[in-house]
């Protein structure tokens, strides 16, 4: 990317574009790039890029907390696009003494930032080093009281090498959820099937449960934390916001 064209100037001009376009500029601009993978929006992106890219690099973060619906929605995916999704597995060590000194659902307690930053934030970081640029999945009504400004295209400062920037693109940011899928039925598109159970938004085992009728997506997730809070680190940047 042209660094004399800030980030906020290609950000107006992406604003109104839709999300496949948005997708090629990335793809134009950045070979070292790569998709976060984990739920229903993330998986569109992977059907759009596969047709820009078809060797386009997917990681997914593995927490060892997942349910097991999603590790076949990952397994069906690999298997749907005939890809790679590169699993990111948390540091052990740090895993093990989290567990030993605080046992297996210390977040229901002390809120759930610290077994994020463990199983999450960290092998998120130790990816991101490697990357020019990241593609996410994230909507602005995902979650209003942390997702509601945030761009199509941004420089990562949080997870950027230091001394050095990281564009991260956000191709679906206007878009609903009711559009995701319209996407994921017209064109067929695997998904985890949680969703056929009352999971709009789906994290961890422990940590996520189905919403009732006029609940919010993200009401799901933390439930027991304030809906300011309800972001596990990897955009910590729209908290700060």
């Amino acid at each position: 990317m042209n660094q004399a064209i800030s980030f906020q100037d290609i950000d107006a001009k992406l604003q109104d574009a839709p999300p496949k376009d948005i997708l090629s500029y990335a793809l134009e601009e950045h070979d070292n790039i790569a998709i976060s993978f984990s739920g229903a929006e993330d998986i569109v992106l992977v059907d759009m890029a596969v047709k820009i890219r078809p060797d386009i690099a997917v990681f997914s973060l593995d927490t060892g907390r997942l349910h097991a619906e999603t590790y076949q929605f990952i397994e069906a995916v690999r298997k749907h696009y005939g890809i790679q999704v590169e699993l990111l597995f948390p540091d052990a060590a740090a895993v093990q003494k989290l567990v030993k000194e605080k046992g297996l659902f210390s977040f229901y307690e002390d809120n759930h930032q610290e077994c994020c930053g463990i199983r999450k934030v960290g092998p998120l970081r130790k990816k991101l080093l490697e990357l020019d640029a990241w593609i996410t999945g994230q909507r602005k009504d995902q979650s209003p009281g942390t997702r509601a400004n945030i761009p199509v295209i941004q420089n990562d400062k949080v997870f950027a090498r230091p001394g050095e920037s990281l564009t991260k693109f956000n191709p679906l940011v206007n878009w609903s959820s009711a559009q995701v899928w319209e996407y994921i039925r017209m064109f067929d598109v695997p998904y985890n099937s949680l969703h056929d159970k009352g999971f709009k938004s789906i994290g961890c085992e422990p940590c996520t449960r189905p919403t009732h009728p006029g609940q919010h997506e993200r009401e799901g997730r933390w439930w027991w934390e304030e809906s300011t809070k309800k972001e596990c680190g990897l955009h910590i940047d729209n908290v700060k916001k």
